[in-house]
């Protein structure tokens, strides 16, 4: 099947945005129920976009150093994270509006009346 863009950042950003603050591993858990495709999110990937998003200022992190167990770094999203996740749902909305679009004209192609036509 091709190469299929997961989009990882928006919903790194959703998910954040809705819980005020999550841990990579928690992130990770959540990410099969909103990433596009059947392969899961490999955690390099999702750790290099939490740091590219930490770069741009739409989130920041510190350590959370419990007395027990291993520390872990926590993620909040910034003001600007959260006007990113709005530039983010405009241009997936368009995005979704072509997709139903091909679909639909797709799927008209694959349609027995449409082969019948032809033959």
């Amino acid at each position: 099947m091709g190469q299929l863009s997961r989009l990882i950042e928006p919903v790194l950003l959703f998910l954040l945005a809705r819980k005020g603050h999550s841990y990579g591993y928690d992130l990770a858990a959540e990410l099969p129920a909103y990433a596009l495709g059947p392969e899961p999110v490999d955690r390099t990937t999702l750790y290099r976009c939490l740091r590219q998003l930490e770069t741009h200022g739409h989130l920041v992190s510190h350590w959370d150093l419990p007395t027990a167990g291993p520390a872990r770094r926590v993620y909040c999203v910034t003001a600007s994270g959260r006007q990113h996740l709005q530039e983010w749902m405009r241009a997936l909305e368009l995005f979704s509006g072509t997709l139903d679009r091909l679909l639909r004209e797709a799927r008209i192609l694959e349609s027995p009346v449409e082969e019948s036509l032809t033959t």
